[in-house]
């Protein structure tokens, strides 16, 4: 069965920090790319990072910049998001991601079940 789990959300005050990871089973992910989303009750799921397979390039949007850094690690299959200076703005569900497509079509696009992360002021 193919499974992606993503872990590591809690409950921390503001300014601490929280390490997410992903773990993929039943499948290798070494050909796809790696993102990290977070979804707000009532919000549409906003895309915070993601690091290529390839030559390992990352991207972030702005409100995590500089505090949030993707990496991966496809010896162990699994992927992590490192979160540093959290704000009580980056309270939610936290989703890993791990799509492989082509120039044509998505070979695979799977999704973890969801972390949540609070931080408190």
């Amino acid at each position: 069965d193919v499974q992606l789990q993503a872990s590591g959300g809690g409950l921390v005050q503001a300014g601490e920090s929280l390490r997410l990871s992903c773990a993929a089973s039943g499948f290798s992910f070494d050909d796809a790319g790696i993102g990290w989303f977070r979804q707000v009750p009532g919000k549409e799921r906003e895309g915070l990072s993601c690091i290529s397979s390839s030559d390992g390039m990352t991207y972030y949007t702005n409100s995590v910049k500089g505090r949030f850094t993707i990496s991966r690690d496809n010896a162990k299959n699994t992927g992590s998001l490192q979160m540093n200076s959290l704000k009580p703005e980056d309270t939610a569900v936290y989703y890993c991601n791990v799509k492989r497509s082509t120039s044509s079509y998505t070979v695979y696009n799977y999704w973890g079940q969801g972390t949540l992360v609070t931080v408190s002021s």
